[in-house]
């Protein structure tokens, strides 16, 4: 074998995994392992797949199955399965795809290189035998930081740097948590050069949705500490990043291991104040744990986007109860009226299921109230299906599949109409945008004279504050002056002058030009 080893890294599902995938290639690339953007330049294909849904682990079939192909036809020699799937199924997954030389579990990711070189010199690392993460800490919250070592990806950290005088102290921090230490250099290298990136703020979940496999290949819930989300984030900044999105399946429970709940109401502003970051984004909120604390400082804290990524599910009490969730369609209207109260233009997006077992059309009947009125950005809508493991999967009471499909089109074509008019409601808003797709400048024109189609759209692409990144939709700007082209990365100040969907069309204004006609500003109720 060549001594130029060469690996490269596709990634599936969440923002969770492409932290996973960055960690993964810093600690290759820490043990002189070349990284390369396409699998067919690699000696190795590393997928990191997603195991949340049948769709989901298909398409991770798909790429494993997709990557071997260039075995026969290109320099790659090995390919490999990292990720929720492989975690979860291990050797039944080896067994089922003999097309993957190796799959590893979340306890390998610290061993990667040797793991890796193994497979790609001919050896056979035997694929894991998956287990209830959950077991491996202890039950109570309180008892975990210290505990016995688990692998828990997305939270590596290289040695910190001696701690400069002048570096701020949290003054209320809890006891035994660590304040920042100087400069960071994560075990992370960045795959991509997006202004944007996510970061890990905790790892499992301790909700018992009778409907998710989740915690049990991901674990109980544990929070990073603080300190070192707060020295990623700076070296984030560092590599010219922007706007950053906190990621785990439940934000809202951070710090309840560490002695404080309301830790992240603390952690905000910190972050916040790291020199060069424009915006922070909040994601996986959970609406039985949202607290008036929390929600003041989403919506009031200078840089931190007032977003609001809920996880209702569904809005029909008696389906809730069978999802092992809280909450109906009124006190879910109540919340959102408690965030609109402090930031009017917050933006707010959910996921739901339909066709749980046991849902009725009268339970459909009310989620369609719920979404109505909700006026919510972005919609997710799934069909439910079966999966193992899960208590909802020993369910009798099921809908027929044909069922729920049709309810599944349906509800997705409400979805569809109702956030289009969401969008509609931010006309003459004026936004603040990242661009993150910069082209040549243009004079941009009004082709139909009613603010529907506008001539060359899209060589300037960016997200308002009320879009995540992926799943909410993207504003396309347009220039009206002869300025110079924003460059990505840059945050403007834009009108929102059209709509296409989800997508809003926003003319650039010039520094210093006030919005016409008294328009409401994202930072209105801030």
């Amino acid at each position: 074998m060549s001594e130029r080893r060469t690996v490269a890294l596709v990634t599936l599902g969440c923002a969770r995994n492409e932290v996973d995938s960055e960690e993964l290639a810093g600690r290759l690339a820490a043990d002189g392992w070349e990284l390369v953007e396409e699998a067919a330049d690699a000696d190795v294909a590393v997928v990191n797949t997603c195991g949340f849904v049948e769709a989901a682990k298909k398409d991770s079939v798909d790429a494993l199955l997709e990557a071997n192909d260039l075995k026969d036809h290109g320099r790659t020699q090995a390919v490999v399965a990292v990720g929720c799937m492989a975690e979860r199924y291990g050797k039944e997954l080896a067994e089922a795809l003999p097309e993957a030389d190796g799959v590893l579990g979340f306890d390998d990711y610290a061993h990667i290189s040797d793991r890796l070189q193994t497979i790609l010199s001919g050896g056979i690392h035997a694929s894991h035998t998956p287990r209830d993460r959950r077991k491996l800490l202890p039950v109570s919250p309180a008892e975990r930081q210290g505990a016995a070592e688990v692998a828990l990806p997305g939270h590596a950290q290289a040695e910190a740097a001696p701690a400069p005088e002048d570096l701020p102290v949290p003054e209320d921090l809890p006891a035994g948590v660590a304040p920042a230490s100087g400069p960071r250099a994560p075990l992370r290298r960045r795959l991509g050069s997006s202004p944007v990136a996510s970061v890990k703020l905790a790892s499992g979940c301790d909700r018992r949705c009778s409907f998710c496999a989740i915690p049990s290949f991901r674990g109980s819930f544990i929070s990073r500490r603080p300190s070192d989300v707060l020295g990623e984030t700076r070296w984030l900044a560092e590599q010219g990043v922007k706007e950053i999105m906190l990621v785990s399946e439940n934000n809202t429970s951070y710090g309840k291991d560490l002695g404080d709940i309301r830790l992240l109401e603390t952690l905000l502003p910190e972050l916040a104040a790291v020199d060069g970051i424009e915006r922070i984004r909040v994601s996986y909120l959970q609406p039985a744990e949202m607290r008036p604390g929390l929600i003041d400082v989403l919506t009031s804290t200078e840089k931190v986007a007032p977003y609001f990524d809920l996880s209702f599910q569904h809005s029909a009490p008696s389906v809730l109860r069978a999802m092992r969730r809280f909450g109906d369609t009124d006190r879910f209207l109540e919340l959102l009226d408690r965030i609109r109260a402090k930031a009017p233009q917050a933006g707010v997006r959910s996921n739901f299921i339909v066709g749980f077992p046991g849902e009725t059309e009268d339970d459909l009947a009310e989620l369609e109230r719920f979404l109505g009125a909700a006026r919510l950005d972005a919609i997710g809508v799934f069909g439910y299906s079966d999966e193992e493991g899960t208590e909802a999967a020993t369910y009798e009471d099921k809908v027929d599949p044909d069922e729920v499909a049709e309810r599944l089109a349906h509800i997705s074509r409400l979805a569809e109409e109702l956030t289009a008019q969401r969008a509609e409601e931010r006309l003459g808003d004026v936004v603040e945008v990242l661009v993150e797709e910069s082209g040549d400048a243009y004079a941009a024109e009004d082709t139909d004279g009613a603010g529907g189609a506008y001539e060359g759209v899209g060589s300037l692409v960016g997200r308002a504050a009320h879009q995540a990144p992926e799943t909410d939709g993207q504003t396309l700007l347009t220039m009206s002056g002869s300025g110079p082209v924003p460059a990505v990365g840059q945050l403007v100040t834009a009108k929102v002058v059209a709509t296409e969907g989800v997508d809003l069309v926003a003319e650039v204004l010039e520094q210093g030009e006030p919005p016409a006609g008294g328009a409401c500003s994202e930072e209105a109720g801030r």
